[in-house]
């Protein structure tokens, strides 16, 4: 892969870099923003910028409605399945195994 864009940039004795103007102005990161460095089994270093986390609103809300209705009711906001009920997923799950970080493959529609 030929480079781009090449910059070079001095490590400090704290292990600190500065990222040079253009390959911030490549990333589209200033001041504050993140970047991600991934290193491959070869040695070499690239460099992405982190994508800002948007929230919800909606799960934000319901977020909120949920701390605030645990603060009010403390001992009965929060409560076991019933074992039936517990039974009942475990049967339709059976030894299934999920990675709940995988991403989602294909489209995807919310039913109301």
């Amino acid at each position: 892969m030929g480079a781009v864009l090449k910059e070079e940039s001095t490590i400090t004795a704290k292990g600190q870099t500065t990222v040079p103007k253009s390959v911030r102005q490549a990333l589209g990161v200033d001041y504050g923003g993140r970047i991600a460095f991934f290193v491959d089994d070869q040695r070499r270093v690239y460099v992405e910028r982190v994508e800002e986390e948007t929230n919800d609103p909606v799960v934000e809300r319901f977020l909120e409605f949920l701390a605030q209705d645990m603060s009010k009711h403390p001992g009965t906001s929060v409560a076991a399945l019933p074992a039936s009920l517990r039974d009942r997923v475990a049967a339709l799950v059976g030894e299934m195994d999920v990675d709940l970080d995988a991403g989602i493959d294909g489209d995807v529609a919310l039913q109301p």
